[in-house]
């Protein structure tokens, strides 16, 4: 058989060829659209051997550290953000959603109503928060399961510091929807930045740093799960959020008590799963 001319031009019709086998139809729709689309990209872009090279690097650097650059690349490109957008998107009245980021662990310990997820003295300032799970119609939805977590005042979540849970917890709402915690008051912080992201970030002229915020999972019996934050109304990088997590509807006051103590209120809405 004679071997086909090569031609810059047809190349990518040739490469979807091979794969018109593909017998998982959604595999096959994913694959022919990243094909296309990196195919776009090289003749946009016109990369030189050794830039192609030094990308190829950079992935490679990035795959190697044993924590999540790559939800941290896309997370600091926007792309987490869009994903999200595109897959929860709220109802009138509904929490708005962000990002689950890289922080999240499985198996958190589980507490009481009113327990307290910082173990240390030093974490940071204390604080309690308040609220209450309800659906669309205002009915409280009895047993559901708040998975929060949030860094110390040292900027760090407990995984990048070693492997004791800490600052993190999981809760279960009463029968009226109602919820209570103590924690500490949220700070901003930079993400990882020693890495390939890092240089990254640097290259582009850009900051590592996302503003306090707390973050929370909620689940509960014939609803949407909920993944989202809480930030802290005049905290430092709100308008300039590393991963673009911020939404006006998720800032809400950290008010600061007599005691010195912060305290927070905010009251969630879920949406019927479909």
């Amino acid at each position: 058989m004679a071997i086909r001319r090569f031609s810059e031009k047809k190349l990518t019709g040739e490469v979807l060829k091979r794969i018109r086998g593909t017998k998982n139809p959604r595999l096959k729709q994913v694959m022919a659209s990243f094909i296309r689309h990196m195919h776009a990209f090289v003749r946009d872009v016109k990369p030189t051997q050794e830039e192609w090279f030094e990308g190829i690097k950079f992935l490679t650097e990035t795959g190697r550290l044993e924590r999540q650059e790559f939800v941290l690349m896309s997370d600091t490109l926007g792309v987490s953000m869009l994903v999200d957008a595109l897959n929860y998107k709220a109802n009138a009245g509904s929490t708005e959603s962000t990002v689950l980021g890289p922080f999240h662990r499985q198996k958190a310990p589980r507490y009481a109503l009113g327990a307290n997820i910082s173990k240390n003295r030093g974490d940071g300032i204390p604080c309690r928060i308040t609220g209450t799970i309800r659906n669309l119609k205002g009915r409280p939805i009895a047993g559901a399961e708040l998975d929060v977590w949030e860094a110390g005042a040292d900027g760090f979540y407990d995984m990048q510091k070693g492997k004791a849970m800490n600052l993190r917890g999981i809760f279960k709402a009463d029968a009226k929807g109602h919820f209570h915690f103590r924690c500490v008051r949220p700070e901003f912080y930079p993400v990882p930045h020693d890495g390939p992201v890092g240089k990254m970030l640097r290259a582009t002229g850009r900051h590592p740093m996302r503003p306090p915020h707390l973050h929370f999972w909620i689940t509960a019996k014939g609803y949407k799960p909920l993944i989202t934050h809480l930030f802290v109304k005049g905290g430092r990088y709100l308008d300039s959020d590393a991963v673009f997590g911020v939404k006006p509807e998720l800032i809400i006051d950290f008010k600061k008590g007599k005691d010195g103590a912060a305290t927070a209120h905010y009251d969630f809405v879920l949406m019927k799963a479909k």
